[in-house]
């Protein structure tokens, strides 16, 4: 009997998913009927294997790690030769200048979270905020403590001891009704500050929700280093950019870092996926996240769910692209996406080259003597045009997301880079620097930087006794 009635409950959910959990209609989300006689504490991923077999299979084919053309999920250095070997100039001075991979996915966020090199005994909680199911527990329990704890001391051990699970279920699904739920409170704080209305969401907007809690533009509070998205003017690279020149600054957040090489005060972006598409073509014309990145499947060949394995559309394009663009031929679609990133591409290293550049002119403005006023004007340049361009690289569909924004924002970084260079360049002039000896010198770094094997010692080739290290007395 017993036995009956779990089957029973078990369909009766599963049914329930069919009709409300995975429909990407405009109605307003509803509580669910029936429960999965879960804990609405529950954490552990494990926990619904039995429950939903078909979903939890899919999950577990986010193990499969795989390299593409311009990203991919095999757990390997961004700064090896054939990926983004200067990224150790550009980061100098950071955490993302000593270690920085390609991202495996959410299976294996704990692993990789605990593995990295950025991690050190004075991170702190908000490390850990898109990594763990025990997070959301965490902070009801712990408040503002947990947000500035000590990663490895207090916040780890403690998520370890409540037997959490990397990024997966819960963190999307209320564990009793499987409703998507909003569990990350930065995501509705952020929201709210725009004026959105989170009270009542469509079962739309959640499809989008649930991947932007974590797949944004984010730092740290000043005071109590609370994860915190700077959204209050709206989610375009310009309107970031305003609010950490007003807003975050009022509030005492200046910058991520000062760069070893220019002593410029620089902001780090991170993967902003979900503003990137919302204002791109696909979020304007109101298709989700989960249209393209969780698209329905047959997983037995008969039943269809949404699917958990979160990869490129460009692999399951027949469940994915093909629904909307029925008549289009999938290979036509495919080589347009591939035009696209590689044109991206392209322009992004062409940016980035320019950046390095203007870092290396800055340092050669200080060494040289130059007023500090056209010191922190060209550095002013420089802050802008890095800003414009990493919100670019940080994000994880090589332009597809926002092709022509993209685009836009690089043509902002270049135009930043070389208005800074200009203004060095005049200066220099003055001081009587040979701009000539200046570049080869540019170019002599870069070499070392690309071809020292080491990626963990590649940081140590940006600065030399030609461009001594500036960081503040």
């Amino acid at each position: 009997m017993a036995r009956n009635f779990k089957w029973a409950s078990m369909l009766l959910v599963a049914v329930m998913l069919m009709i409300t959990g995975c429909s990407s209609s405009g109605e307003k989300e509803t509580a669910a009927t029936a429960s999965t006689g879960l804990s609405a504490d529950e954490i552990s991923n494990e926990a619904f294997k039995d429950l939903f077999p078909l979903q939890y299979d899919s999950y577990k084919k986010n193990e499969k790690m795989e390299d593409t053309t311009y990203s991919g999920s095999v757990k390997r250095s961004k700064y090896d030769p054939d990926k983004e070997p200067y990224l150790p100039i550009l980061f100098n001075g950071y955490g993302f200048a000593t270690e920085y991979n390609e991202d495996r996915g959410h299976i294996y966020a704990l692993e990789d979270v605990r593995e990295i090199a950025r991690i050190t005994d004075k991170s702190i909680g908000s490390c850990l905020t898109c990594k763990s199911t025990a997070v959301p527990h965490m902070i009801e329990e712990m408040g503002d403590d947990y947000w500035g704890g000590n990663f490895n001391a207090d916040i780890w051990p403690k998520a370890e001891s409540m037997g959490h699970s990397p990024i997966g279920c819960s963190d999307c699904h209320d564990p009793q009704t499987m409703d998507l739920r909003i569990t990350r409170p930065s995501f509705t704080k952020a929201m709210e500050a725009q004026g959105i209305d989170m009270s009542s969401p469509t079962k739309n907007d959640m499809r989008n929700y649930v991947c932007g809690q974590c797949h944004v533009e984010y730092y740290f509070d000043a005071g109590n280093g609370e994860v915190t998205f700077p959204w209050d003017n709206g989610f375009k690279p310009e309107d970031m950019f305003e609010y950490y020149e007003t807003t975050a600054k009022e509030e005492g957040f200046n910058q991520d870092w000062i760069h070893n090489v220019s002593g410029t005060p620089i902001l780090k972006a991170q993967h902003p996926d979900f503003e990137t598409h919302i204002e791109g073509p696909h979020g304007k014309a109101g298709v989700t996240c989960s249209d393209c990145h969780m698209p329905y499947d047959r997983a037995d060949g008969k039943k269809k769910i949404s699917s958990h394995w979160w990869t490129s559309p460009l692999k399951t394009m027949e469940q994915s692209c093909a629904t909307c663009h029925s008549n289009r031929d999938l290979e036509e679609l495919e080589s347009r996406v591939d035009e696209i990133q590689h044109t991206h591409m392209k322009a992004l290293h062409k940016a980035e080259d320019i950046s390095i550049t203007s870092h290396y002119y800055i340092n050669k403005m200080i060494t040289s003597g130059v007023s500090e006023e056209r010191i922190k004007e060209a550095q002013q340049h420089v802050r802008k045009a890095q800003w414009f361009w990493d919100i670019v690289a940080a994000e994880s569909a090589a332009g597809f997301h926002n092709p022509q924004g993209a685009m836009d924002s690089l043509k902002v970084s270049s135009e930043e880079s070389f208005a800074a260079i200009k203004l060095a360049t005049e200066e220099l002039v003055k001081k009587g620097v040979d701009i000539k000896e200046l570049d080869e010198e540019i170019e002599k770094v870069k070499k070392a930087v690309s071809e020292e094997t080491d990626n963990f010692k590649k940081k140590e080739k940006a600065i030399n006794d030609y461009f001594p290290a500036q960081q503040p007395k």
